[in-house]
């Protein structure tokens, strides 16, 4: 049997550029799945935000890259809070997994 549950995970990205995004949220979407033993069709949704400094790209376009097509994602615009942490994509991935599962969050 199976049961949803929502996995967050976070990593920072080097500078605003479109390949710096890509490539650290390929890396973050593949721990994620690593960590939790999924694969991209137990995904159910999975929602990136990302800090005010990254505007060279959409994380959710480089997860259709790396795999997630079939996947509904959203990039949204994380909140400005003086001193957060910059340069930061985050995602909650809402997932199927075993019952009984305990979640590795990233």
């Amino acid at each position: 049997m199976t049961v949803v549950r929502a996995i967050r995970g976070a990593i920072s990205v080097p500078e605003d550029t479109r390949d710096a995004i890509h490539a650290r949220t390929t890396e973050l979407v593949a721990a994620v799945l690593e960590r939790n033993g999924l694969q991209p069709h137990d995904l159910i949704s999975v929602i990136f935000t990302s800090t005010e400094d990254l505007v060279a790209d959409f994380p959710a376009a480089a997860a259709r890259e790396a795999g997630l097509g079939a996947v509904p994602l959203l990039s949204c615009r994380e909140i400005p809070v003086p001193g957060s942490l910059p340069l930061c994509v985050r995602l909650l991935a809402h997932a199927n997994v075993p019952s009984g599962h305990t979640v590795q969050h990233v």
